[in-house]
């Protein structure tokens, strides 16, 4: 049973910087597909960031170049490094699974995903 459990949350300031990790367990990690959602209040969950068996990552515009997403593959550890954060990124951030098929850039898209965690909140304050 694939299980997923996030953990770093917390509150900070505009600008300020956290980092997100995910231990997963339950399957063979390094051949699935990751991810980073978000969800914030009255809103729809929607995908962060995404990164391939092969290391590659892709993001949402709206966090290119304050977020970074990485993988240990020997420790079944997803992690997510947030800098620069405003007050829009606040929500609740899941971490996700899906299953790799197809060819490259398989996992850019975020209707791959269906394994879930419970998330952990990030409050961001101006």
């Amino acid at each position: 049973q694939i299980s997923l459990v996030e953990s770093g949350g917390g509150s900070v300031q505009s600008g300020g910087s956290l980092r997100l990790s995910c231990a997963a367990s339950g399957y063979i990690y390094s051949t699935y597909c990751m991810s980073w959602f978000r969800q914030a209040p009255g809103k729809e969950r929607e995908g962060v960031a995404t990164i391939d068996t092969d290391g590659s990552t892709s993001y949402v515009d709206s966090v290119k170049g304050r977020f970074t997403i990485s993988r240990d593959n020997r420790k079944s550890t997803l992690l997510l490094e947030m800098n620069s954060l405003k007050p829009e990124d606040t929500a609740m951030y899941f971490c996700s699974a899906g299953t790799r098929g197809g060819g490259r850039g398989y996992c850019r898209s975020f209707a791959r995903y269906n394994y879930w965690g419970q998330g952990t909140q990030v409050t961001v304050s101006s």
